[in-house]
């Protein structure tokens, strides 16, 4: 009898604790479009594959100056005054590709833990054309104190 008594507490007990999936449940981040656009500087403006997360207006300046080096390519950014103690901006540079029309697509989302950046390289159907590109994506979303990963 007690051994039965014990077996139902027990079943209570671990069907009452809560489940720690509530902190991998994934919420998107609402996050603003900057720039969606390829380098064709064939690699001159000195910026690698690489994934940026600038928090000041000085690295910020700094990679308008890297990317306006060959061709004005903040021409195209839907902004450039960015108030930093608002926002961070996460800036993702692909490889130098050797045909046009790749294309760097950011799904940013969240948990109680970190924020993910999943990045996808939308490659070209068809013809394409042959010019050396580096395709970017430049987007800002709301400061957070969480982590950013990149995926």
């Amino acid at each position: 009898m007690k051994k039965n008594i014990l077996i139902i507490l027990l079943s209570v007990f671990v069907l009452s604790c809560s489940s720690d999936d509530d902190n991998s449940e994934m919420a998107n981040v609402e996050s603003t479009l900057i720039a969606k656009n390829n380098l064709f500087g064939n690699g001159a403006e000195g910026i690698t594959k690489q994934n940026l997360i600038i928090s000041n207006q000085t690295a910020w300046n700094d990679l308008i100056s890297k990317m306006n080096s060959v061709n004005n390519a903040s021409d195209n950014f839907t902004e450039t005054d960015i108030n930093f103690s608002e926002y961070t901006i996460i800036a993702v540079f692909e490889e130098i590709k050797g045909n046009g029309g790749h294309n760097l697509e950011l799904n940013i989302m969240s948990n109680s833990e970190n924020i993910i950046v999943n990045v996808t390289d939308l490659i070209p159907e068809g013809d394409a054309t042959t010019v050396i590109t580096q395709p970017f994506n430049i987007t800002k979303i709301h400061n957070s104190d969480l982590p950013i990963i990149f995926e």
